[in-house]
């Protein structure tokens, strides 16, 4: 091997060839394996390691490279040549030239030898959806068009009603305090935070196992069966009688809620491209802000029900909330089809899609990313590929991001209706109180999400979250007419809590950089925990003895937003660095040691030397 072939590959063309020591952290090198590792050791390695019964890939074989700085209609599919050939006007991957004409989508199945390359993956793991396979498959732009909206009715628009079921037996507590439920229960705000704690850390832990059972029985199985055994722990919750119960109920909840996102989200990547995804997820996180809405007005009737039948209001509430979660979970079982080619049952004997859409739908979605069908969809991941996904730190810059992003607005936010019945507002008028947050925060979500996939900028444009929240968190730690004044307290508040929120964008880009089905599996769990890490430590930044202005809380707070600014900026920085020193290390490569490691390596996703971060 030449010394510039050998000093070009790295970690991520050595670990391909066999198992190595620990790289040099300056470099990104192994000198040992690197200088043991010869060209004409290349057929022996290939006679070892290449998989059985593929075919010999030629030099227009190509891994999906991924230009994190070019749109997304520019990535080269199938060939060594990157000139875009799709109108960078396309939205949402879909170039609509005129309404009947073939929709110009990047298909890397062109070239034969890379189609049957994949077709036998898709054999060898028995992708579910491997019979409608078909490379030259066309289609006319209207009839995608079409599709995505039926999608949009059949898939989306449930997964937004799931989302619903979680997000009305997550957030009904803070309703539930402003009917002073704490007083009839002789608990304090420590306890409340306790509560909250005890559920965060539950559903950490529940994250990964979830997405594992998960994966390997289908989120078509397991996501009803969360829905239907957390909704009767949420019932049995009006029937509380004190810290003990209070607290139990508390775990049980987090628990088996634990993993419900990223199992939604793994469900609808089978279903959309990665370019249509973080559109369809600001959707479904729209739903947070609609569910607060809703819950809102719902509480404000069933609070009044205090004294009907000896209850108070907040077990009322409790009750009912719980049994339209239960009555979705129900539903949910005939709701979610295992894969586009699995609608039909018998209950649905004309399924959703006709043969032809059936097609459609699975080869825009294998075109975007033919690695999405590498793997069953009730297929277990394997110790192996665990590990892998794990130890992928080029994806902790994210999860770094997951840590830190929502947590100052967290306690405003867990404290919201009690902050206003401090303020002097009634029970009742407070639950109103929290709409336009809601409201504000719904447009400002889809407004955020949309101008990233515009502009194709993640890190720059997710960063006007931290930028919304400081002078708030400014306000809130130095105006001295914090509940003084409590319109002005209550203003501050609401702007604060209308934030633009980032986390679809996050979770999109989690999902590209990981750029393969094990690992997207495993790394939309390890965000999330991220995610409820950042939590577990935000229930305890307001403390009793720090009220009623929490001025230490609002110091942490405001650390911890420019602390949060400081980490968006540096993963940009370090995925441009990583983009940078994988194309010099790549384009140090002859075309015929390019074609070479595409042959030999073992890498998959974004490990690749041929892969690029997007940003």
């Amino acid at each position: 091997m030449s010394s510039s072939f050998t000093s070009a590959l790295g970690r991520d063309s050595v670990d391909s060839i066999a198992s190595t020591p620990p790289r040099d952290s300056v470099t990104g090198t192994n000198n040992e394996d690197i200088s043991s590792f010869e060209l004409s050791n290349f057929n022996t390695v290939e006679n070892i390691f290449r998989p059985p019964l593929l075919p010999r890939l030629s030099t227009k074989m190509s891994y999906q490279p991924l230009a994190s700085d070019d749109p997304e209609e520019q990535k080269a599919y199938g060939s060594l040549d990157t000139t875009p050939n799709q109108s960078p006007t396309a939205l949402l991957g879909e170039s609509l030239l005129v309404e009947d004409s073939v929709t110009e989508i990047e298909n890397p199945f062109l070239d034969t030898e890379t189609a049957e390359y994949w077709r036998q993956v898709y054999e060898n793991c028995q992708y579910e959806c491997r019979h409608v396979f078909n490379p030259k498959l066309v289609w006319s732009a209207r009839e995608e068009k079409e599709l995505v909206r039926k999608l949009d009715w059949k898939v989306c628009l449930w997964a937004c009603i799931m989302f619903f079921g979680l997000q009305v037996d997550r957030g009904n507590l803070s309703q539930a305090v402003s009917d002073n439920m704490l007083d009839d229960l002789g608990l304090d705000t420590n306890d409340y935070n306790y509560g909250h704690s005890i559920f965060l850390i539950s559903f950490l832990f529940a994250e990964l196992p979830s997405q594992l059972v998960s994966k390997a029985v289908g989120p078509d199985r397991w996501i009803p069966m969360q829905m239907v055994l957390w909704s009767i722990v949420a019932i049995s919750q009006c029937g509380l009688s004190g810290r003990g119960t209070f607290l139990l109920t508390r775990g049980l909840l987090g628990f088996l809620e634990g993993g419900f996102i990223p199992d939604l989200v793994l469900w609808l990547s089978y279903f959309y491209t990665s370019r249509e995804l973080p559109i369809r997820l600001s959707y479904f996180w729209t739903t947070l802000s609609v569910t607060g809405i809703v819950t809102s007005l719902l509480a404000f009737a069933l609070l009044h029900l205090r004294g009907f039948f000896g209850w108070e209001g907040w077990r009322w509430l409790f009750l009912v909330e719980g049994s339209i979660t239960l009555c979705v979970g129900i539903a949910s079982f005939f709701m979610m089809p295992a894969s586009v080619v699995q609608t039909k049952t018998w209950f649905r004997r004309k399924g959703w899609f006709t043969e032809r859409e059936e097609a459609i739908v699975v080869n825009r979605v294998l075109r975007d990313d033919p690695s999405k069908g590498d793997m069953h969809n009730r297929e277990a991941l394997t110790p192996k590929r665990l590990w892998e996904a794990l130890k992928d730190y080029d994806l902790w810059p994210l999860y770094a991001i997951g840590f830190c992003a929502y947590v100052p607005q967290s306690p405003p936010k867990m404290y919201l209706t009690l902050t206003l019945r401090s303020l002097g507002f009634s029970t009742f008028n407070t639950n109103l109180l929290t709409i336009p947050a809601d409201v504000f925060h719904i447009i400002n979500l889809i407004l955020i999400t949309r101008v990233s996939e515009w502009l194709n900028e993640r890190s720059l444009v997710a960063i006007i979250q931290p930028l919304w929240t400081l002078p708030c968190i400014l306000a809130l730690r130095f105006w001295g007419g914090v509940l003084e004044d409590r319109w002005g307290t209550y203003a501050i508040i609401m702007t604060l809590l209308s934030y633009p929120y980032c986390h679809a964008i996050l979770v999109g880009w989690c999902s590209k950089n990981s750029n393969n089905v094990g690992t997207r599996t495993v790394s939309a769990a390890l965000y999330n925990m991220s995610v409820q890490a950042g939590n577990v430590y935000a229930s305890y930044i307001y403390r009793e003895d720090d009220k009623p202005l929490y001025h230490r809380g609002n110091t942490t707070l405001l650390v911890i937003n420019l602390v949060s600014i400081l980490v968006f900026l540096l993963t940009k920085l370090y995925y441009v660095w990583r983009n940078r020193q994988k194309a010099h290390a790549w384009n140090s490569l002859s075309e015929e040691q390019q074609v070479e490691y595409r042959k030999m390596t073992r890498l998959q996703g974004s490990r690749r030397l041929d892969f690029r971060f997007a940003h």
